[in-house]
């Protein structure tokens, strides 16, 4: 579950060039369907964890933007 999955140029998938990737096939993850208990008191947790952090970056961006 720690894995990102990223797109784009985000992904790392950047080529500009106009050739085709013959490796981009052996790159692909395929869709994984996650089994998350959303009423556990751990799911609970982490997501309050997850959350207050997310908050506490959009103040100090919200801040280093002004200055």
């Amino acid at each position: 579950m720690s894995e990102r999955q990223g797109s784009g140029a985000t992904g790392g998938n950047s080529k500009t060039s106009g050739r085709p990737d013959a490796s981009k096939k052996s790159q692909e993850v395929p869709a994984e369907d996650f089994d998350i208990d959303m009423d556990a008191p751990e799911t609970e947790k982490a997501a309050v964890a997850i959350q207050s952090q997310f908050r506490k970056f959009q103040t100090k961006k919200k801040t280093d933007s002004k200055s």
